[in-house]
């Protein structure tokens, strides 16, 4: 009998040892308290666009909110309190999306998307920020926790990234929701293309969105585990002049494929160097940028461009193109090592 009630005891304290580790686990987040507005970007869009649909019939939408419900159960379980601008495939205004984070006061807003482009070999993750990166300091840091946690919790093999602002997909202001969330840490963010067919096969699988909500759950606990950088008012430090750039349905046409073909095009007569190489370079850069404007070759064409107007003594041109390289496109050590296959490839003997 005290040999029972021994082991009996034994197992109660291996028991409430176990409870009080997972209480500590859970009340040690640095999420927790914290409110999260998650935004499954999209709903209710079948009838209208065929744009935002997979090859195999998968539409954006339904990841975007199967990814924000898994989302929502993670960050629970860490203690946060959690704001949905939907829960199912209805659509809900962008106005009022951004109006549910700031009237919750929430501490952080997540937009939920997956791309889509003609080009159906492109695959790897987008994150955007509002506005310009020198005033936007705490979208930038999400966002460069969010590009981490991404590519190691849904690429297999090391993949580019960009991380650039929302004035690059529309130029005049931005995108509603971080518009309207100004000075909220927030962050767009693009995780993959669903157009690409083989990530549209895992899309659909909810191991696989499982996945992808940890990485937002782990960039935001790394978020609010450090001191929260600064953000201040736009266009208070400098400001950019637009850039036309093609929209989501034109990215959808057969031109839009060509936005790297362009870019090693470009790349071949910039380094001839005379001038009417250098006049076509300019067209095949710019034609780059603005058929895929937040590409992870993107910021690269932007460059070559400002080094174009350098070389025709274009001062003012140039320091544009400077500026929207600057404030536009946050460098990811990652690209380079892309950049520079995809040059050596495609290097002239």
């Amino acid at each position: 009998m005290r040999i029972f009630t021994g082991f009996c005891f034994l197992i109660f304290l291996i028991t409430i040892g176990s409870w009080q580790y997972g209480l500590a686990q859970e009340t040690s987040s640095s999420l927790k308290g914290k409110t999260i507005c998650i935004d499954p970007g999209h709903g209710g869009t079948a009838a209208t666009d065929s744009y935002r649909v997979g090859p195999a019939g998968e539409r954006e939408e339904w990841i975007n909110l199967r990814v924000g419900l898994e989302l929502k159960q993670l960050l629970q379980n860490s203690g946060a309190h959690v704001v949905m601008t939907r829960k199912k495939d209805v659509r809900v205004p962008l106005s009022e999306r951004a109006r549910m984070a700031v009237e919750y006061q929430a501490d952080a807003f997540v937009s939920i998307h997956h791309n889509a482009i003609a080009d159906s070999t492109v695959n790897f993750p987008i994150v955007y920020f509002h506005g310009n990166a020198s005033e936007n300091r705490a979208g930038v840091k999400l966002g460069q926790l969010l590009i981490e946690s991404i590519s190691e919790k849904m690429y297999r093999d090391p993949t580019p990234a960009s991380l650039a602002s929302d004035h690059v997909i529309f130029p005049e202001a931005g995108t509603a929701v971080l518009r309207g969330t100004y000075g909220i840490p927030a962050v767009l963010v693009e995780a993959s293309f669903f157009t690409n067919p083989a990530e549209e096969q895992r899309l659909k699988d909810s191991t696989y969105n499982r996945r992808e909500a940890q990485a937002y759950l782990e960039a935001l606990e790394s978020f609010f585990a450090a001191d929260i950088p600064p953000i201040h008012k736009t266009d208070s430090k400098v400001q950019v002049k637009p850039f036309r750039v093609f929209q989501e349905a034109e990215r959808m046409n057969p031109a839009a494929r060509q936005w790297k073909s362009n870019f090693v095009k470009g790349h071949r007569l910039y380094q001839k160097g005379d001038s009417l190489s250098l006049q076509k370079a300019m067209d095949f850069f710019t034609t780059s940028a603005r058929s895929f404007p937040d590409s992870w070759l993107a910021r690269t064409a932007h460059r070559f461009r400002a080094k174009i107007f350098e070389a025709w003594e274009k001062k003012k041109q140039q320091q544009q193109a400077e500026t929207s390289v600057a404030e536009y496109y946050v460098p990811l050590p990652q690209n380079d090592v892309f950049l520079n296959k995809l040059i050596k490839l495609n290097s002239v003997p």
